[in-house]
């Protein structure tokens, strides 16, 4: 009996994690780092920390005088970061120390942050003082974090392997957030005293959580080889080879047009997006919204935010992730304009429900076009100018909304005119050509 006949081979089945592109070890080992750092991002910088630092920490001081020291901590964290990036970035190159200069970081980040639990009240030195050094963690290691993306992920992949990392820490940093809200919301629950001694514990989580799940990145994404360029090897050492990168480093950004014009364009738009996270609660509270419902529409960010990340990275796969942002920038757009004319705590909600569908695709987008137009063996040294870019970022539309804010007397105002970075960022952005900033690194990367 003639045995029946095997039915034609068709395209290989694709799983979900491959489709949201972790499909590969080494991937989602990297997407958990998102979902490792996040917690800070939400529990320290968003929710609780903030609100600590004001209420207990600073209760010593007068409100005006305390929220000038938080805004100086967060400002001397940041400037720090943008000195030390270039030099670190073109050292890590060099030395092939991409990952090792992230442990530092990541270990800088969990010690300062578990150390927070011991800030009582009035103990605004110490609480400014660890703040700052968890600034300088968070932010130095996103430069390291970033420029390992363009050694794991091809090009046809890079895009949703970003989006994913951003949709977990969506999850990740969500989720620690509704565990610690829970802890000071009803800390009779859970046998503690009260909301300080709530607040102190979830200081502490956060670093556990922070240094819990970046072990996966450390143990399976490779650290990518060093590759020097044509005479670099008779400069002598790493050091002396990562000095005189950094100093031909504008020069060299010069070489990739493509990607300069889209830190140009970067710059802008981040810098709204910026505004809206940074001044959304002052806004908020200036026109009546309360506290219970500013913290439940920061949440929604949060897990709003995962799908649509997702769905951003399938987005760009169809469409590019140039327009998917360009899609992005008109809902800012959008959003700047309906909240002049926002009233009540929904109309709060619906507004938080819409930044979450852009905010984590917009920026993992961000993210994977600029790797994909610079070279992968100066990843750190270019993604350390792209974290200034986005620590610059916040400068103009704060200091825009206080002008029109002092101008006109009205927080209305000055939030439509966010609405200007979004336009500009979109039109500085047209002008990039994708396909030749991609092709100059191909034909140069051989």
């Amino acid at each position: 009996m003639t045995p029946a006949a095997a039915p034609p081979a068709g395209p290989p089945r694709r799983g979900w994690l491959q489709r949201i592109g972790l499909g590969r070890p080494e991937l989602r080992a990297w997407a958990m780092y998102d979902w490792a750092n996040s917690a800070f991002m939400t529990t320290i910088i968003g929710a609780v920390f903030p609100i600590y630092f004001l209420e207990v920490a600073a209760s010593n001081l007068a409100p005006s005088v305390a929220q000038f020291r938080y805004a100086l901590a967060t400002t001397a964290g940041l400037t720090f970061v943008a000195l030390l990036s270039p030099i670190l970035g073109a050292l890590a190159d060099t030395r092939g120390a991409k990952k090792g200069f992230l442990g530092l970081f990541v270990a800088l980040g969990v010690v300062s942050t578990c150390a927070m639990v011991a800030i009582g009240p009035g103990d605004w030195r110490l609480a400014a003082a660890l703040f700052i050094l968890g600034n300088i963690a968070i932010s130095g290691g996103f430069a390291f974090y970033d420029s390992l993306l363009p050694h794991i992920a091809g090009p046809d992949e890079i895009d949703r392997v970003s989006t994913a990392g951003y949709a977990l820490g969506y999850l990740g940093g969500g989720l620690l957030l509704a565990v610690n809200l829970l802890w000071i919301l009803r800390p009779g629950w859970f046998g503690l005293p009260d909301a300080g001694a709530a607040s102190r514990l979830s200081f502490l989580s956060v670093g556990v959580w922070w240094g819990l799940f970046s072990i996966p990145l450390f143990r399976r994404v490779p650290e990518p080889a060093v590759r020097l360029e044509e005479g670099e090897r008779e400069l002598g050492g790493p050091t002396r080879i990562a000095v005189v990168r950094l100093r031909h480093s504008f020069t060299e950004l010069r070489r990739y047009p493509q990607a300069a014009l889209m830190l140009a364009a970067f710059l802008l738009y981040s810098d709204g997006i910026n505004t809206i996270i940074r001044l959304a609660t002052t806004y908020g509270t200036e026109i009546g919204i309360g506290p219970t419902h500013m913290i439940a529409a920061f949440l929604i960010v949060q897990f709003v935010g995962i799908p649509f990340a997702l769905l951003f990275g399938q987005f760009a796969g169809r469409i590019g992730a140039r327009p998917a942002i360009f899609v992005s920038l008109a809902v800012y757009f959008g959003i700047t304009t309906v909240a002049y004319f926002m009233r009540t705590a929904a109309h709060f909600y619906a507004l938080a429900i819409l930044v979450g569908t852009v905010q984590g695709g917009s920026q993992a987008l961000s993210r994977s076009l600029f790797a994909s137009m610079i070279p992968a063996h100066k990843s750190s040294e270019f993604f350390a100018f792209f974290g200034i870019f986005e620590k610059f970022s916040g400068i103009l539309g704060p200091a825009l909304f206080a002008l029109v804010l002092g101008l006109t007397g009205t927080s209305r105002l000055a939030i439509l005119s966010v609405a200007f970075f979004f336009a500009a960022g979109a039109a500085l952005l047209s002008l990039v050509d994708v396909e030749a900033g991609q092709r100059r690194v191909r034909e140069e990367q051989g």
